[in-house]
C-alpha cells in the first residue's frame, strides 16, 4: 500500500550554514542563508518557489518573514509546524503532499535556530503539563529520556558500554566531516570520564547544542528529472505514536519510543523490509534512542543492539551504515534536518564517509513516544 505521493516528489536542493556554538547571526539570517544555499543547489531562485514550510519551538524566524526576505512571491502556500525533532522526517511528507495535490511544484523547507547562544532546550519555557513533572526533577527533555533509557536498559540488559559504542562510533565518523562540531575521537575511558547529566546519560550521550540552519528544496519529480537528474525521491513518510504521545510522562510504557509504533506501518506502506534499507539516518538526540530504534526497526534483536554496533555492522562499509556523518551527537543539532540533508548527500553519492551503492535511506524524527519516519530512494 503506497501513498499517493510516492515517487512524485524529489529533493533537488540542500543547504546548510556553518554549525557553531555562537553564530553571531539572527535566526532570520541563518534561515535565509540555508535557504539560499538550497535554492542555488537546485538551480532555482526565490521566484520559483510555490510553498515554504518550517518547523520550530518558538525559537526561529517566522516562515513569512523568511519568505519575504528571500523574495518569494507573496501569494504562495506557507506554513509553520510547531515541533522539534518529530517534524524532521514528516515535513518531507507535508511537502510531498503539496506537490501531489498540485498546489506546488517547488517547496522550500527550513529549520534554523540559535540552539546554543540563544534559546537552549533545557532552558525553554515550561509547558503546562510540566507542573506535574518538575517537582520530581524533570527539568527538561534529557531527564524524560534518561528515565526512558533507564527502564529500557533494565528490561533488556543493555549496559553503559552499549551507550559508549554509539557515541564512540559517532565521534570516529565525525573526524572526516568538516561540518562537525566534534571531530575529536573518544575512547572508552574518555566516555566514562564524561560527567553524568541524568542517569544513565553522560554529557557525551547528549546531542550538540547548536547554532545553525538547514534547508531543502523539494520538487515535482518530473521537473526534478530535468532540473537535477538523480535527485532522491520521497518514497514513504509516516507519523504518529502511542499512548502518552507528546506527553511522555503520561505514556503507559515510558520506555516504548515512537519507533515501536511506526516501524510496522512504515514497512507495510513502503512495501519494504529491514533488509531493503541501505542506510539509516536515525535521530540521535541521545545515545540510547539509537539502540532502541535499531531494535524497533528490525535491524537488531531486542537486547542485542549494543553488540550489533560494537561488531562494526553499522559502519559505512558494513551492512547497515548508521549516521555516517556523525549525526546529531557529533555533527550538530538542527533538530534532525541536518540528518535528512546527509541522507540526500549519500543518495547522490556525495556524502561524508560515502556509503557504496546506497539506494534506500531511512530517516527518523523523534519526540518520545511520538515521531516520524521517512524512506528516501535514489533517483
Amino acid at each position: 500500500m503506497t501513498q499517493s505521493f510516492t515517487g512524485r516528489a524529489a529533493v533537488t536542493g540542500i543547504g546548510m550554514t556553518d554549525l557553531s556554538r555562537r553564530s553571531g547571526r539572527t535566526e532570520l539570517e541563518l534561515a535565509v542563508s540555508a535557504c539560499q544555499g538550497a535554492l542555488t543547489d537546485a538551480g532555482l531562485t526565490a521566484a520559483d518557489v510555490d510553498a515554504v514550510l518550517c518547523y520550530h519551538l518558538s525559537d526561529s524566524a517566522g516562515v513569512n518573514q523568511v519568505a519575504a526576505t528571500l523574495g518569494v512571491p507573496s501569494a504562495v502556500w506557507t506554513n509553520e509546524l510547531y515541533g522539534g525533532g518529530t517534524q524532521s522526517a514528516s515535513v518531507l511528507g507535508d511537502a510531498a503532499m503539496l506537490i501531489d495535490a498540485g498546489i506546488a511544484e517547488h517547496v522550500l523547507v527550513f529549520r534554523a535556530l540559535n540552539g546554543r547562544s540563544g534559546v537552549r532546550m533545557g532552558q525553554a519555557r515550561l509547558a503546562l503539563d510540566q507542573q506535574f513533572t518538575l517537582p520530581y526533577g524533570m527539568a527538561g527533555p534529557v531527564h524524560l529520556f534518561a528515565l526512558a533509557a533507564q527502564r529500557w536498559m533494565h528490561d533488556t540488559g543493555a549496559t553503559e558500554k552499549d551507550l559508549a559504542a554509539v557515541v564512540r562510533q559517532s565521534r570516529e565518523l565525525a573526524r572526516t566531516n568538516p561540518r562537525a562540531l566534534r571531530r575529536d575521537g573518544l575512547d572508552e575511558a574518555g566516555y566514562f570520564a564524561s560527567p553524568p547529566v541524568a542517569t544513565p546519560l553522560r554529557r557525551v550521550d547528549c546531542c550538540q547544542e547548536t547554532d545553525g540552519g538547514a534547508a531543502l528544496v523539494i520538487s515535482a519529480t518530473a521537473t526534478a528529472d530535468v532540473l537535477r537528474p538523480g535527485s532522491p525521491r520521497i518514497h514513504t513518510v509516516v507519523r504518529g505514536g502511542g499512548p502518552g504521545a507528546t506527553t511522555m510522562n503520561a505514556a503507559s510504557d515510558v520506555s516504548r519510543l515512537f519507533s515501536a509504533y511506526l516501524a510496522d506501518p512504515l514497512y507495510r506502506t513502503a512495501g519494504m523490509k529491514p533488509s531493503d534499507v541501505d542506510l539509516a539516518l536515525l535521530y540521535d538526540a541521545y545515545s540510547p534512542i539509537v539502540l532502541q530504534q535499531l531494535e524497533d526497526f528490525g535491524f537488531a534483536e531486542r537486547g542485542s543492539a549494543g553488540s550489533y554496533v560494537r561488531s562494526g555492522d553499522t559502519l559505512p562499509s558494513a551492512g547497515l551504515p548508521l549516521n555516517p556523518h556523525g549525526g546529531l551527537l557529533s555533527e550538530g543539532y538542527v533538530h534532525g534536518l541536518n540528518n535528512v540533508v546527509e541522507a540526500v548527500r549519500q543518495l547522490r553519492g556525495e556524502g561524508t564517509n560515502q556509503v557504496r551503492s546506497a539506494e534506500v535511506a531511512l530517516c527518523t524524527g523523534f519526540g518520545g513516544s511520538y515521531g516520524s519516519a521517512a524512506v528516501l530512494v535514489a533517483g
